[in-house]
């Protein structure tokens, strides 16, 4: 619209011709907004309120006496409020590039002052401190030229030939050299050690390859021998199975054969030993019944001739009495008592004989008894003569199994 102005976001619009600003100021101020300016009747002007910068170089003497070229860069711009925009605009409005010289004039005079009360160690070493007290003691002055500042860096401070500040930086270069130095003989120990741990390892790396390679090679033989003895011994192996199913077969074989014979010839054997066995068995068996029914009747026979042999017994003990001069006291009973003794004197010596038969003669054969009757004097029998009796001797004599 024609007549109305409306001021940038970093600019102050600067109305004159009217009615005075605010403090009895020659113009108005406005900001952040637009207004409707009368053509011809007023006059707009614009004051920039971005950033500005100025450099200042300057020579200082320190306290100790020691110049010193000091570089600073300032951050300044005009300050927000009315009254500083006021200020600023009554001073460079025609001519806005006058605020980064002033600027830097203001500051040199500042750092000129605070410098000349420092050090050079206390101004190398604590820059930020000179910063500060440089912006408190130019805060005022900047104020009232509407001005504030946002920064001052210290870019760099040189002794120029004077070698002062590399001479006070000496100990700290020799200490830190001697650092540097140490810290390279670490490096250097450490990178030693790497390589020798590297070399280790690659030895090791090596020495592993190597067993590697070499538990291959023997396991790549190992496989080719196998595979080479595959042939033979599966051969062997068959082989060795072929014996054993012929051993198996000719241990089955000489089993069925053991079977063989024990049925044909042990079985037969064995049968016909118990038959012979039981005959013999039997046979001795027989034999001793007979044995006994002889002894038996042998006894039968024995005792017979002994009672047959009594009465001739009991004879020649009266016979013996015959010569004997024996007196009878009590009569018949006193001869009664005589033949009764007589009678007890033949069975004693039947007994005696019975005896001697049974304990030297088991068998009990007549011959044996007739043989002890005859060793007692009765060798003869009953009603027999001498010579009958030789005779039946001689024919003793004559039988079987007699000597010749």
């Amino acid at each position: 619209m024609f007549g109305y102005r409306v001021p940038a976001p970093d600019e102050a619009m600067l109305i004159s011709g009217g009615k005075r600003g605010l403090g009895g100021a020659p113009f108005r101020v406005v900001m952040g907004h637009g207004k409707f300016v009368l053509p011809i009747f007023r006059k707009t002007r614009f004051l920039t309120l971005a950033m500005c910068e100025s450099e200042v170089t300057e020579t200082c003497v320190t306290r100790q006496g020691i110049s010193l070229h000091v570089r600073a860069v300032i951050a300044f711009k005009v300050g927000n409020d009315t009254e500083s925009v006021i200020n600023a605009g009554q001073r460079f409005l025609s001519d806005q590039d006058q605020m980064s010289v002033l600027t830097g004039r203001i500051f040199a005079g500042h750092l000129r002052s605070i410098i000349g009360s420092m050090t050079v160690e206390e101004i190398v070493t604590e820059r930020q401190k000179l910063a500060a007290e440089v912006l408190d003691t130019s805060k005022v002055e900047m104020a009232k030229i509407g001005l504030i500042v946002d920064s001052l860096q210290i870019q760099s401070i040189d002794d120029g030939d004077t070698g002062y500040i590399e001479a006070m930086s000496a100990p700290h270069k020799a200490a830190i050299q001697r650092q540097a130095q140490i810290a390279q003989a670490q490096a250097t120990q450490a990178s030693v050690e790497a390589q020798q741990v590297a070399a280790r390892n690659q030895a090791e790396y090596a020495r592993q390859t190597a067993i590697v390679k070499a538990e291959y090679s023997a396991e790549v033989d190992r496989a080719q021998a196998q595979a080479a003895q595959a042939g033979p011994l599966a051969q062997a192996h068959a082989q060795q199975e072929v014996l054993a199913a012929q051993t198996e077969l000719a241990q089955r074989a000489a089993k069925l054969r053991q079977q063989q014979l024990v049925a044909e010839i042990v079985k037969p054997a064995e049968a016909e030993a118990e038959r012979i066995r039981v005959l013999a068995i039997a046979d001795a068996e027989r034999m001793k019944i007979q044995a006994e029914a002889a002894a038996s009747h042998d006894r039968v026979a024995l005792d017979r001739m002994l009672i047959d042999q009594l009465p001739l017994i009991v004879k020649e003990a009266a016979g013996g009495l015959a010569g004997a001069n024996v007196n009878v006291l009590n009569g018949a009973d006193g001869l009664g008592e005589i033949a009764a003794g007589l009678v007890a004197q033949g069975l004693t010596i039947l007994d005696s004989v019975r005896q001697n038969l049974n304990g030297q003669n088991p068998d009990g054969s007549p011959e044996k008894a007739r043989g002890l009757l005859e060793l007692q004097g009765y060798s003869r029998a009953p009603g027999k003569d001498t010579d009958e009796a030789d005779e039946d001797e001689g024919e003793r004599d004559e039988g079987p199994g007699a000597p010749r």
